[in-house]
């Protein structure tokens, strides 16, 4: 605990001391006068509290003031769901497959726009939108609304890059380029620090169509202690899309998208309509951190003095009808 005005303190305690002496002193001076009277000055034990208890309680009280005048705080730790969420978003021409009513893009985009809205100002959120390579469309933000307008522009083109994503989706977290070392040098991965506030939420059907290898990436987001959970957005059985007049299938790949997220110990999660899509975005497993904060207890304080005051007053006023 500690204090605004330290000064009071010392005040508080001279006070206090000379509160007490005089007290003491009040209590001699009567003890001589009883026995000059020839009175006698000795109380049966509840009898002589009695007679001590009020004014102690309007000493209290008054100590209790002048510490508040010093404006006394507290750190403690509040619990809060906070960190850095990052929304990756699969845009590939697979995502315009209608499966997933109206279409796997359409569902996720709402779906995240709704996780998006319920989360606290503590909880920062970017948007990456990723097909055969990953663009940072919103850098991590507390601005909601901001992020809520990323999400609605996104737009489907192109193949599937889901190790491009995760790569993206760091280099959002870290503030760096993030990039996997040459397979055909001996370079080590890079160090990224630890970031075990930070998850990537990784929506996709899961057809990866291009490098860089995605649970090699998986393994770098491990290292730097962020969670990968993934959602699986399509259904197993698949349907067919046109691209360029082309007829092509495509079905979720959930075997990769597994494998992804248990690589970094999150989880995977099917979504094959937009009402489960939404629930998954509701179960997903946030960060809760404390966070040390001042809190005054000057409130308080006062209060206790004002319940001693009271107490004292309607003591002596029982006892004795009338307040000293």
């Amino acid at each position: 605990m500690s204090v605004q005005y330290p000064l009071m303190l010392v005040v508080a305690v001279a006070v206090s001391l000379g509160l007490v002496a005089a007290y003491h002193w009040l209590q001699r001076q009567r003890t001589k006068t009883l026995v000059a009277a020839g009175l006698n000055t000795a109380s049966p034990g509840w009898a002589g509290l009695r007679r001590h208890l009020p004014p102690l309680l309007f000493l209290a009280a008054l100590i209790l003031l002048l510490l508040a005048v010093a404006r006394p705080q507290a750190t403690i730790g509040i619990p809060r769901t906070s960190g850095t969420v990052i929304l990756a978003f699969d845009v590939s021409n697979s995502m315009a497959a209608d499966d997933v009513a109206p279409t796997r893009l359409a569902a996720a985009r709402a779906a995240a726009i709704h996780f998006v809205q319920a989360q606290p100002d503590t909880v920062d959120i970017g948007v990456i939108a990723f097909s055969q390579g990953a663009l940072n469309t919103q850098l991590p933000t507390n601005d909601h609304k901001a992020t809520v307008a990323a999400i609605n522009r996104l737009n489907v083109a192109g193949g599937t890059s889901l190790g491009q994503a995760i790569l993206a989706s760091l280099t959002a977290i870290v503030g760096q380029t993030v990039s996997l070392p040459d397979p055909s040098s001996d370079a080590p991965p890079p160090n990224l620090g630890y970031w075990g506030s930070a998850t990537i939420v990784l929506l996709s059907d899961g057809e990866d169509t291009g490098g860089p290898d995605a649970v090699i990436a998986a393994e770098l987001a491990a290292a730097a202690g962020v969670h990968i959970e993934t959602i699986g957005v399509g259904t197993v059985e698949g349907t067919i899309i046109e691209v360029d007049k082309y007829q092509i299938a495509t079905a979720l790949n959930e075997e990769l998208l597994t494998e992804i997220a248990e690589t970094t110990t999150g989880a995977y999660h099917r979504a094959e309509d937009a009402k489960a899509l939404g629930a998954i975005y509701q179960s997903l497993d946030l960060r809760t951190t404390t966070q040390d904060e001042s809190v005054e207890l000057t409130g308080a304080v006062v209060g206790i003095a004002v319940l001693l005051l009271t107490i004292g007053g309607l003591l002596m006023i029982n006892w004795y009808g009338r307040i000293l």
